[in-house]
C-alpha cells in the first residue's frame, strides 16, 4: 500500500460532483493517508464531507480568482499541494478539468501520468492501470515506471464508498498564484437545470438514429425517469440537433461508464462504442439483429424500440410501486 495519495476533488459551486467521493473512495483503497486538496473561493466549509468519504486531511486553498476553473492558478494549487505532502500518487478524475490540470501538473513536477484511466491498482510495488484505447478497439495495461504518479480515472469507475462519520485535519494551504492569468473560465452556461448529467449517472438511457424524430426523445426521457437515470444520446442524434450536445456519449461527447448503460435505436457505430463500452452492464434494444451494438451487449432486445420501451416503462413503474 502507499504511503501518501493526494486528490483533486472538483467542486462546483459549493457542491461537490459524484466523482470526488470516487476519488476519494479509491485514495482509500490504495494509500494510508488520504490527503484532498480543495480548490475555489470559500470552499472551507466544505472539507468535513470529504472526511466522511475517507480523507484524513484536506488542504484548501481559496481564492475569489478560483471560483472557477483557472489552468494556471488550479496548476499552482495542485502543485504546492505535491511540494507540501509529497504522496506516491496523485490522483484526478478524468474529466475535461481532470484531464487538463493533470497534464500541466505531471508535467511541472517531472511525475509519471497514467491518463483516463478504467482500472488502477498496485501491482508488486508499482502502480498499474487499464486504459481504453484507439476507439475503445482495445484495452492496454500500462505500468508506471517510477514515482510519483499522476493519474486520471473514469468517472463512474469505481464507485464512492458509503459516508462515514469520520472528521479530516483542515490545513489551508498559501499558494503563490500567477499574476496576470492567460486563459481562465469566465461564466458557465448551464443547459436543463436539474437534469442529471450523464458523466455523474449510474444509470444512462441513451437514443439514437432509431428513434427517427426529436419529439420521440420523450420515450427516452420516460424510461430514464422510470430507471432514475440521465439521458444519453448517439451522435447522429445530436448532430441532427434531436438534444444538445451536452448528451452525447462517444469519442467526440463524453466517455461514461454506469452501472447500466441502455442503448435504444443506437447501431453501434465504433466512435460510440468509444465512450460507453466499458459500461457495468449494456442492455441494446434495436430491430436489427446484426447491429454492431449487440456485440458488446449483456443483455440484447431485438424489436421495434416504439413497441418494447413502453412496455419496459409500465412494467419497471408497477415493480417499483
Amino acid at each position: 500500500m502507499l504511503k501518501r495519495v493526494l486528490v483533486l476533488a472538483e467542486q462546483r459551486e459549493g457542491r461537490f460532483r459524484k466523482s470526488a467521493y470516487e476519488a476519494v473512495g479509491l485514495a482509500r483503497t490504495l494509500g494510508s493517508e488520504v490527503h484532498v486538496v480543495l480548490v475555489g473561493s470559500s470552499v472551507a466549509a466544505l472539507a468535513p464531507q470529504l472526511g466522511a468519504y475517507g480523507a484524513t486531511t484536506v488542504h484548501t486553498v481559496e481564492d475569489p480568482r478560483l471560483a472557477l476553473y483557472w489552468p494556471e492558478g488550479y496548476a499552482a494549487a495542485l502543485a504546492a499541494a505535491i511540494e507540501a505532502v509529497q504522496p506516491e500518487l496523485v490522483l484526478l478524475i478524468a474529466t475535461a478539468m481532470g484531464k487538463d490540470v493533470s497534464a500541466r501538473v505531471a508535467a511541472r513536477t517531472q511525475a509519471a501520468l497514467l491518463s483516463d484511466c478504467i482500472q488502477l491498482e498496485l501491482q508488486d510495488g508499482a502502480l498499474q492501470a487499464v486504459k481504453s484505447m484507439y476507439g475503445g478497439k482495445v484495452f492496454a495495461t500500462v505500468r508506471a515506471q517510477r514515482l510519483p504518479v499522476v493519474a486520471t480515472v473514469r468517472p463512474s469507475a469505481y464507485p464512492a464508498p458509503a459516508p462515514g462519520s469520520a472528521a479530516p485535519q483542515v490545513q489551508a494551504l498559501a499558494v503563490a498564484l500567477p499574476e496576470a492569468p492567460r486563459a481562465a473560465v469566465v461564466e458557465v452556461a448551464q443547459h436543463e437545470q436539474g437534469k442529471l448529467d450523464v458523466q455523474e449517472a449510474e444509470v444512462i438511457v441513451s437514443g439514437g438514429r432509431g428513434i427517427k424524430e426529436p419529439k420521440n426523445f420523450e420515450l427516452i426521457e420516460q424510461l430514464a425517469d422510470a430507471l432514475g437515470g440521465a439521458v444519453g444520446a448517439s451522435r447522429a442524434a445530436v448532430d441532427a440537433g434531436w438534444i444538445d450536445h451536452a448528451h452525447q456519449v462517444g469519442q467526440t461527447g463524453k466517455t461514461v461508464s454506469p452501472k447500466l448503460y441502455v442503448a435504444v435505436g443506437i447501431s453501434g457505430a465504433i466512435q460510440h462504442l468509444a465512450g460507453m463500452r466499458t459500461s457495468k452492464c449494456i442492455l441494446a434494444i434495436n430491430k436489427d439483429p446484426d447491429a454492431p451494438i449487440f456485440t458488446v451487449a449483456d443483455y440484447g432486445i431485438v424489436g421495434d424500440l416504439f413497441k418494447v420501451v413502453p412496455v419496459l416503462v409500465a412494467e419497471i413503474r408497477k415493480a417499483k410501486a
